[in-house]
């Protein structure tokens, strides 16, 4: 199945979703864990229905969903078909079909809460390195590259963050390699900056904001806010 544009997802309309990294996220409100329960056995069921399942994690007063498929086509400029991580039509639909359940038992989304965390590497030589990093992160070497055309390193089983390499100069002095992706949702960036400055952090690059804006601690360390404009409807 076809991987989705940013647009295509934006044109959706899934006002409980967002898109974060390769997939949608959402984050419903509940007041237990009975109803928690209640509502992912739902869920499950719509999922057996198509033979697709959201990833789920449960927390005090809420559930987080993440739909993504791991069998998404994408297309390069050359018509060479990869196999991905991605969303397709299958995760709108079950989207869809989520948010119906989530209206039926009375449950709030909390979309602007969704976050999620990747790794950066920069380094002039990732299909060399990239297997020792996939090997430390998840115990095989098979993780690299996998769900993604680049050395990209990606456990299965979803236990560690997703660890992508930058290109960098061979002989470029040492300097900070390693910094931290955070994806959030695109209603929440000028407010996550602000919280950022609040706490003695600076901008050091807002050129591409609100899709990319880099930041950095008082030492210097950067990190770099991420969100997905592509994938939000214009008003």
């Amino acid at each position: 199945m076809d991987m989705l544009r940013g647009a295509q997802i934006a044109e959706a309309g899934l006002n409980d979703w967002r898109k974060l990294a390769q997939g949608l996220h959402a984050r419903y409100l509940v007041d237990d864990f009975g109803t928690a329960v209640r509502f992912l056995a739902a869920v499950g069921e719509a999922g057996d229905a198509v033979g697709h399942h959201p990833r789920v994690s449960l927390g005090h007063g809420h559930v987080d969903l993440e739909l993504v498929s791991d069998d998404a086509i994408y297309r390069d400029d050359d018509g060479t078909e990869y196999v991905v991580e991605w969303v397709t039509q299958q995760d709108v639909d079950l989207a869809r079909r989520v948010t119906e359940i989530a209206a039926e038992k009375g449950l709030e989304a909390d979309p602007a809460s969704v976050s999620e965390m990747e790794l950066g590497l920069d380094t002039a030589g990732s299909s060399t390195i990239a297997p020792v990093w996939a090997a430390l992160l998840t115990g095989s070497a098979q993780s690299q590259g996998r769900g993604s055309p680049s050395d990209e390193v990606r456990d299965r089983t979803v236990r560690v963050p997703n660890l992508w390499f930058g290109d960098a100069d061979e002989h470029e002095p040492p300097r900070q390699r390693f910094h931290i992706e955070v994806y959030v949702a695109s209603e929440v960036v000028e407010q996550r900056i602000a919280a950022v400055v609040a706490a003695g952090g600076t901008v050091v690059d807002d050129s591409d904001s609100p899709a990319l804006t880099v930041l950095a601690d008082q030492d210097g360390n950067k990190g770099v806010l991420c969100a997905d404009a592509s994938a939000v409807k214009k008003e």
